[in-house]
């Protein structure tokens, strides 16, 4: 057998059901081949950034290996920032790449660089296959890495001569490897002494709660001990219904102000993630004085890795929380439980405040035109059907969709990771293709989306039924936000208007755009002409476009 033939092979063995890619002439061994497997179908993108984040949101969605074929190094290249993302996200993925023919190493061939050099800072594990006999090994151990905890992506190149050597090596699955192992008896037993001696305990979760699916155990936790439970200031899944009364949404983005997040806690526990990813140096440590710090994490990479620990446990996530909560119910006292209920009555009446202050600020901004992003994400949660998935990067919108839209927990909701724009249009393609059976709205920026705007032909090449909602305040509105941030940290006085952050003169023709790639667009400015271009998309069966005119910051 061939080499290109032992890869194609390893995908199968491995349950691969999707390639993302586009094509170059170093990928023609396995794109000229693919055809002799028809259980894998081929994801065509007109950039590589887009083959990226089709395939994270995919990995993330559907639980499988993302997979993805990429041209050589001006391909490569253009996939980095995505594949950034990717490994913030710890999307399972592998990535290839062709490779110009390894006897023209010593000749600086056309397109020819050293692709794993490109991708080592980027994935974690980065290879290239020197012999036909390495591809089945080299397969194997691929999927492996790009599984273990935590996941995320790995890069093998593939030069093309390679691919065309006879091996006798044929591809084998990675087998049934089970990742998710119960923690030490006794670091429970330890832990649970720590909580239940706290008078004001609070838990932080990040993603890996919604990938272990165990926001479950993490709630009857919270519920037992009377804690908030806050998430991550970028988070891509809810681990979490959003409209638990224990969840006070995101911590915030730098140490001082998550210190001030958590206020008196005496115990704060961090499950699942990689805290904290700041954005704004400040002075001092995240947590209170003399808090007791906890920790539970998948991998020992992640533990104390950071901050200095009073104890922590590696263990898989549903296992360890579950064996958690059983410790804690049978040790808590009379006096625990009910300092535990009165915590989570103040909880209650502490998030019922919020919606009051919600609806009071969505009722005064009823009137406003253009339309405030408030209304507009009022508008889609109440006009949405009950079963949609959001997929969104409405970056300074964020804050009111995770407030008004209702997420039950995993499956509902996904946003980008990393901080890098233009995820959200080539992650409604993965996500359609992971979850086909539920409407799938894409919220994004007017800025975010033109990273990625070709992501709309292939959703219309391959007639996957995504409804697309563009946020057209043209600007970038977050850097202006951040802007202002920038100025007042640093005691920058300036009246010196906002530099080259407007998205005009022209204005984006997001319609035009779209028509141009085979989606029929509509353009909406009021909340009644929203709700009915939402329907009229959604009843389609096609792939549409919704421009939505918003207010922008004067």
């Amino acid at each position: 057998m061939l080499g290109r033939d032992v890869i194609l092979a390893s995908l199968v063995a491995h349950g691969t059901e999707f390639v993302f890619g586009n094509p170059g002439t170093t990928e023609s061994p396995l794109v000229d081949n693919l055809s002799a497997y028809p259980s894998l179908s081929y994801i065509l993108s007109l950039h590589e950034g887009v083959s990226i984040g089709a395939a994270s949101y995919y990995a993330q969605a559907s639980g499988r290996t993302g997979i993805v074929n990429l041209h050589v190094a001006p391909g490569l290249g253009n996939a980095i920032g995505m594949l950034y993302s990717a490994l913030k996200a710890n999307s399972p993925m592998i990535v290839t790449a062709g490779q110009q023919d390894t006897r023209l190493r010593l000749r600086a061939p056309l397109l020819g660089h050293d692709l794993v050099g490109m991708a080592a800072p980027v994935v974690k594990w980065s290879v290239q296959v020197e012999h036909a006999d390495e591809c089945a090994d080299i397969m194997r151990r691929a999927f492996k890495i790009a599984n273990d905890p935590p996941a995320g992506p790995v890069f093998v190149a593939l030069p093309i001569n390679v691919m065309e050597q006879e091996t006798a090596i044929g591809a084998a699955p990675s087998g049934e490897l089970f990742r998710s192992p119960g923690a030490d008896a006794q670091a429970i037993e330890l832990l649970a002494e720590r909580i239940l001696s706290a008078n004001a305990p609070v838990i932080v979760i990040g993603d890996d709660v919604a990938r272990a699916r165990a926001g479950g155990a993490v709630t009857a936790l919270a519920e037992a001990i009377g804690a908030p439970i806050w998430a991550e200031l970028i988070h891509q899944h809810f681990g979490i219904a959003n409209d638990h009364p224990h969840l006070r949404g995101d911590i915030s983005y730098d140490s001082a102000r998550i210190a001030t997040g958590f206020g008196d806690a005496d115990l704060v526990l961090m499950i699942g993630g990689p805290f904290f990813e700041e954005v704004w140096f400040s002075e001092g440590s995240p947590f209170p004085p003399g808090a007791t710090i906890l920790q539970i994490e998948e991998s020992p990479e992640r533990l104390a890795r950071n901050y200095a620990l009073t104890a922590g446990v590696v263990g898989g996530m549903l296992p360890t929380l579950t064996s958690l909560v059983e410790a804690v119910q049978e040790r808590r006292s009379d006096a625990v439980r009910q300092a535990a209920q009165e915590r989570c009555r103040r909880l209650g009446e502490l998030k019922q405040a919020a919606m009051e202050v919600r609806q009071a600020r969505l009722d005064k901004v009823r009137g406003v035109r253009p339309m405030p992003m408030a209304l507009v994400m009022a508008t889609l949660a109440d006009a949405v059907p009950s079963n949609v998935v959001i997929v969104e990067e409405a970056i300074t919108g964020s804050p009111d969709l995770t407030e008004m839209f209702k997420f039950s927990g995993p499956g509902d909701y996904f946003c980008g990771r990393g901080g890098g724009i233009g995820q959200g249009l080539p992650g409604a393609l993965g996500v359609q293709l992971a979850i086909p059976d539920r409407p799938i709205v894409c919220i994004s920026g007017d800025g975010s989306a033109m990273y990625s705007i070709t992501a709309l032909w292939t959703a219309a090449h391959h007639k996957l039924p995504i409804t697309f909602i563009t946020l057209s305040n043209r600007e970038y509105r977050i850097l202006k936000q951040n802007i202002d941030l920038y100025r007042g940290r640093f005691e920058i006085e300036s009246d010196r208007a906002y530099a080259h952050l407007d998205l005009h003169q022209p204005h984006l023709g997001f319609v035009e755009m779209a028509a141009g790639m085979g989606i029929v667009g509509r353009q909406v400015s009021e909340p009644e002409e929203l709700v009915e271009a939402l329907g009229e998309a959604l009843a389609s069966g096609e792939p549409r476009l919704i421009d939505v005119l918003i207010e922008g910051k004067t």
